[in-house]
């Protein structure tokens, strides 16, 4: 490779590295969360915490470097947390790009558990997930942090969002 070609490659590698760093917006995760929360009446509002984004980041790196993106808890510090793995575009001329992928879909796809959580009885349907939507809209839940990390071969994303106080009490409603 000649030293233009290396100077296109690396400016588009970097003109492409920070466009996805300008879509990740921490305001835009806290207003997705508080969305959901208003929806069942929580009016208590979630603020942003550094904190715990440096936790999540931490975390999300960890899966990339060390488990290729495959989700996994860790042990959050007493923290709640969600995870949300998404795929790369795979075209058919064999390339992968990171897909695009908004704080409001992740938030989303949390949320939308709510259609298998039953309030009366505090369960999820059988066989089915909802403890991510709870801790969504856990009300003694007051800071959330979050984060992304990108697997370099895979192109696949995995995001973490860790909650404090944590949320998902056995037995306690989530408001």
């Amino acid at each position: 490779m000649n030293h233009l070609s290396k100077a296109i490659f690396l400016a588009a590698t970097l003109a492409s590295i920070n466009l996805y760093a300008a879509d990740f917006d921490p305001a835009a995760f806290v207003s997705a969360h508080n969305k959901w929360r208003a929806e069942v009446g929580v009016a208590e509002k979630l603020s942003y915490s550094p904190e715990l984004a440096a936790s999540a980041q931490a975390w999300a790196n960890r899966l990339k470097q060390e488990n290729q993106c495959r989700m996994e808890h860790s042990a959050a510090n007493g923290y709640g947390e969600n995870l949300y793995w998404a795929s790369a575009l795979n075209w058919s001329d064999g390339r992968k790009e990171v897909q695009k992928v908004t704080p409001a879909q992740v938030v989303s796809s949390w949320g939308s558990e709510q259609a298998d959580y039953n309030y009366a009885n505090n369960r999820c349907a059988a066989g089915k997930v909802c403890g991510h939507y709870t801790q969504v809209v856990w009300r003694s839940t007051q800071k959330v942090g979050c984060a992304r990390a990108v697997c370099t071969d895979s192109k696949e994303q995995v995001w973490v969002c860790q909650y404090q106080p944590a949320g998902n009490w056995v037995g306690r409603k989530p408001y």
